[in-house]
Order: C-alpha cells, then structure tokens, then sequence
C-alpha cells in the first residue's frame, strides 16, 4: 500500500481532530491572506497617489538636484528624454515638470509654497492628482498662458476665487528673484491641508520663460508605469540609455521619497512580525497533533515495522499526514477566505468615522476605506508558507516515531 494513501486513511481515522487541525491551517490562511492582501492594497495606493501627486513612480533629473533642489539644477532637453522614455515597455505616462520653491502673494497677504509647472496639452487626470481634485474652474489650457490652479486652503489663506491675481516671485537659474503674474483659473481640494495650501500649478512655458530656461528644458521628467514593483527594472533599462552621461540620473520612487518609502518598510516589517507569530501558533497545533497521534500509535509501529517496514518510511509517513493536513488546511482556507476577500475587495471597511477622510502619513493621503489587493507572488508565497509551516510542524513527531526500535514500540504500546 502506498505511504500517501496510508498517510491519509490514518488521519481519516480520527477525523475530528483532523477537522479540527485543518480548520487552524484554513484559519491562518484567512489571516494571512488579510494582513497581505491588506497591505498590498494600502501600499500600492500610497505609491500611486505618491506618484501623482509630481515625482511619478520614477523620475529623470538633474544628479544634483534631489539633494540641492536649486532651479539652476536642469535638464537642458527634457522633452527629448521625455521621448525616449516613453518607448520603454510598462512606462504608461512621462510627463515634462519643473518643479520648486515660490512665494505667492495677493494683495497686501503672501505665503510661501511649492510650485509644479506643467504642460496642460499633455497632462491628465490620470497621472495629476490636483487636475483629479478640481472643485472650481478647470486647468488653464495651452493658449493660456498666465492662468495658476490653487489649492483650496492656499484661496482661504490669500483671499482667491477665479480670475483674480496672483504674483508669484522665485530665483531663476542665476539666482536673480523674478517675478511673474498670473489669474486663478483652478482651485483644487485635495483633503490635505498641507497640499492644499501649498502647492500651486503654473504654465511651463510662462516658467521656463521667467527663469531664463532653454525652450526644452524642465526639472525632471515624471516617469508612470503600469505596475510600481517595475521601477528597479525600468530604472535600469534607462540607466543604460544615459550611462555616459552626468548631467542625467533616474531615481525610483524609494529613492526620491524616501520617507514614504521608509514608513511603507517598517509597516511591512511589522505585517511580517505578526504573519510570523501567527504562523509559529499554528506550527504548534499542528506539532502537538502529530505528537499526540505519534504516542497512540506507538504499537501499531511497532507492528509494522516488525513486519518489515524501514524507520525512514514510518518518518516519511509522518510527514506525509502532514502533507495531507497542509493541503486539507489550504482547502479550507481558500472556502473560508473566499466570501470575505471578495468582499473586501469590492466593498472594503470604511473608517473615515475614525481617521476623517484627510488622514495622511509620510506626505501622502491614506484612503479611509480599507479594501484588499492580493498579487499573484502574494498568493503564492502564503500557499507556500503554510505548507512549508505544517512539514516543520512534522519533523519532531516524525523523526520520533522513526527512531524508536520496534521492540521499544510494542513494549510502550
């Protein structure tokens, strides 16, 4: 008779408890899956909405610029990288952005702020979170050369509604203070007060102007991609492309938004704390399982291996039960987690009663509604991870019941 087939009749035997065991595995699995799934969905929205809200999921920049982000730091022919970026495979979007330091004033008030001047031909919703967040007006278009698109806290704060001035005065590339004018065409809401009354977008040609830019020129290039987990990739693939050049580098999103970065790092480290003590409480019930299956049937090996059966095979049965147990364990737990991964999934939990819609962490908006996204890899490496768990569980038990003699085993029976 086969060892699986052995294996599994003998935990058909005492099916309560089998059930009972399987059931933790389906119950961990259910876990896992949460905590996972959960976090792939939190993580990915907070790079996403990191990434439009300027720096893309990669950019193309100056070397020089992320640590000193002066304006004098540029890419002469962004528009031609621009190009060539977007003839690489998984890139959806590069968008031509320079982006700095300003101070805004209307009448007799002023407040300093962050600009993004940007190219209204070529940017989207999509890939621009304040032209997503629009509650007043709408972008200036490409004829318009002097319209700005406010925050809503930034209009509260200097007193704007549409069409009025506002000047705003920053250091071109020689370091001379420039001036410029322009009328509010936009106001947008993000739910960050921070955003809100901080950011403003302006024209690129009107900035590129005031700053004494070449006709191409720009900061960076803002690089988009169909999947985030793609940037080391597609970084090296544009690596390549400027390898002799050091006027041009690429940065992931981790490198320029390092704090996001570090926040996300710590939260995995802590999800991967609690799947692992999860996961050592459900080695246990499956260990003392085993173990007590082990004892009362110290007799019955005995027998059969004083009818000829080698210690190894009585190990190799023991494990292969906890085969059996892992993949009942599976099975469960993907009937268990189903209804309520589908629901979460389409549904989710809304926590806005207790965060507010505006909660933000490292720079970015949270969304309050919790849901789940679950990658294929993630699938995978929780099916993996609890069937890995349940043969650890069985070695104890097994090399056990492998290295008593049969005389040993009929005297304890």
């Amino acid at each position: 008779m086969q060892l699986g087939t052995m294996a599994w009749r003998t935990l058909m035997r005492n099916k309560r408890r089998s059930v009972i065991t399987a059931f933790s595995v389906g119950f961990g699995v259910l876990l896992s899956v949460t905590f996972t799934a959960s976090g792939d969905y939190a993580y990915t929205n907070m790079i996403n909405t990191s990434a439009v809200m300027g720096l893309g999921h990669l950019s193309v920049e100056h070397p020089d610029f992320r640590d000193t982000p002066t304006l004098d730091k540029r890419l002469v022919d962004a528009e031609a990288v621009q190009q060539r970026v977007l003839q690489i495979s998984g890139v959806t979007g590069a968008l031509v952005r320079i982006m700095g330091q300003a101070m805004f004033a209307s009448g007799a008030k002023s407040v300093g702020g962050a600009f993004i001047a940007i190219d209204p031909a070529q940017e989207t919703p999509a890939h621009n979170i304040f032209l997503r967040t629009l509650i007043e007006g709408q972008c200036f278009s490409a004829g318009e050369d002097r319209g700005v698109v406010v925050g809503a806290k930034m209009a509260e704060k200097l007193n704007l509604r549409l069409g009025k001035k506002l000047i705003f005065t920053m250091t071109d590339k020689n370091g001379e203070l420039v001036s410029e004018l322009g009328r509010v065409s936009g106001i947008f809401r993000t739910g960050d007060d921070s955003v809100d009354g901080g950011v403003v977008l302006l024209p690129l040609d009107l900035v590129r102007k005031a700053l004494g830019y070449e006709p191409t020129a720009a900061s960076l290039v803002a690089i988009f991609l169909e999947d985030h987990r793609a940037a080391k990739t597609i970084q090296g693939d544009l690596a390549q492309l400027w390898s002799r050049s050091k006027e041009i580098t690429v940065l992931t999103w981790q490198e320029s938004q390092a704090d996001l970065a570090g926040l996300i790092a710590v939260d995995q480290l802590f999800n991967y704390l609690l799947q692992f003590l999860v996961g050592l409480v459900i080695a246990a019930g499956i260990m003392n399982t085993l173990l007590m299956s082990v004892m009362e049937r110290q007799r019955e090996f005995g027998i059969m291996m004083a009818l000829g059966m080698m210690p190894g095979q009585v190990v190799r049965l023991v494990l292969l039960e906890s085969c059996w147990l892992g993949i009942l364990g599976l099975a469960l737990g993907v009937v268990i987690t189903t209804p309520w991964f589908l629901y979460m999934t389409r549904i989710g939990l809304d926590f806005s009663g207790q965060i507010g819609t505006d909660y933000s962490a490292g720079g970015v908006l949270i969304d309050p509604v919790m849901k789940f996204r679950l990658y294929r890899e993630s699938a995978m490496w929780i099916a993996w991870a609890v069937f890995f768990l349940t043969i650890v569980a069985a070695i104890f038990p097994a090399f056990k019941a492998g290295r008593m003699t049969p005389v040993e085993n009929l005297k304890q029976g």
